[in-house]
């Protein structure tokens, strides 16, 4: 990879992570499609890299929150669901690798990935723009919130994207939570999500080739993004957040109806 790839990639993780931590939706939905967009890197490579900067992020802001006295994290809620999204990091990991191991044409992978994502995204968009209209639940049931947890963790490692929006969607239908809120329980589940997906990942060596300094910069960038998102967190409300989430939407439903086209070309 030429020079100036480093620093693209730099600014992409930097900048998504910015938005990251604004909206609890890690960052890595953004990283994901907007690196695959360029084509410089495998489809495998791009997930494996974008998990670990979104790990690093969600590391940061989680563990800052606790040490500030600031967590708005639901212990009781938010552990069941980091319970299964580590279980479902691992199913989501597994069903990656029997996808790319079905599919001589790798690019294939990601065009499933992109056709998901823009499914999820899609849905995530109009249940945002009508949320004020739906009668939302309050679920309490510790099983129940496990298995709630082992879907999120499933997309969240299957596309490579941390957890994402559809996050924050089960957050505010299942637990009525308020948008700032729900941010910070979303950074929570993802953080458990990603830790056992990277832990299979070195236990089953399948863990691709890339170039070390590239993760350095992208995680570097994944937690100065963390750091500032979190003071422009502070310094905003929840209708702004709400409106750059709706932003950030169409911007990623655009860009994989791009990598669809892409891949499957």
């Amino acid at each position: 990879m030429s020079g100036y790839l480093y620093i693209l990639f730099w600014i992409v993780s930097f900048g998504a992570s910015i938005a990251g931590a604004i909206c609890g939706i890690g960052g890595g939905v953004i990283i994901k499609p907007t690196l695959d967009a360029f084509g410089v890197l495998s489809v495998s490579t791009i997930s494996f890299l974008s998990g670990c900067t979104v790990l690093a992020m969600t590391c940061y802001s989680v563990i800052k929150g606790k040490m500030s006295g600031e967590s708005l994290i639901d212990m009781k809620t938010g552990t069941p669901l980091a319970i299964g999204a580590a279980i479902g990091g691992v199913v989501g990991k597994s069903m990656f690798q029997a996808l790319s191991d079905m599919f001589v044409n790798k690019d294939m992978v990601g065009a499933v990935q992109a056709g998901c994502l823009l499914i999820i995204t899609l849905g995530t968009l109009i249940y945002t723009l009508k949320k004020d209209k739906i009668k939302t639940l309050h679920v309490t049931n510790a099983v129940l919130c496990i298995v709630i947890g082992i879907v999120l963790g499933i997309f969240s490692s299957f596309l490579g994207i941390g957890g994402g929006p559809i996050n924050l969607v089960v957050l505010f239908y299942f637990f009525s939570m308020e948008t700032k809120t729900a941010a910070q329980n979303s950074l929570y589940i993802i953080l458990f999500s990603q830790i056992t997906s990277l832990i299979n990942s070195l236990v089953t060596r399948t863990v691709p080739e890339f170039t070390i300094w590239l993760l350095v910069l992208m995680v570097i960038g994944g937690i100065l993004g963390g750091m500032s998102g979190r003071i422009i967190n502070k310094k905003i409300d929840s209708k702004v957040v709400d409106k750059l989430f709706i932003i950030l939407m169409i911007v990623i439903i655009f860009i994989n109806i791009y990598n669809i086209y892409q891949f499957a070309r």
